[in-house]
């Protein structure tokens, strides 16, 4: 089995009010995971994300949804 490591360009970000928007993703700030993850640029569930949006947390599961779709945490 494998461990469910994706990497990715886009994410789904949701603002928390319902409404999502496709953001380009800077960088794995951190991983519950994985420590070696973020020096990667791994995403897994829980994983914390640099967007063009802000910071976001990942609420899906990429290798099972096929997506990473996340909520922000922080806007800039």
């Amino acid at each position: 089995m494998t461990s469910g490591a994706i990497t990715a360009d886009f994410v789904n970000v949701s603002d928390g009010s319902g409404k999502a928007k496709k953001s380009k993703i800077i960088r794995v700030k951190s991983s519950p995971a994985n420590r070696d993850y973020q020096r990667r640029g791994v995403i897994t569930k829980g994983a914390v994300l640099e967007t063009e949006a802000g910071e976001a947390v990942v609420t899906s599961r990429p290798t099972a949804d096929g997506v990473v779709n996340a909520v922000l945490t922080s806007k800039k």
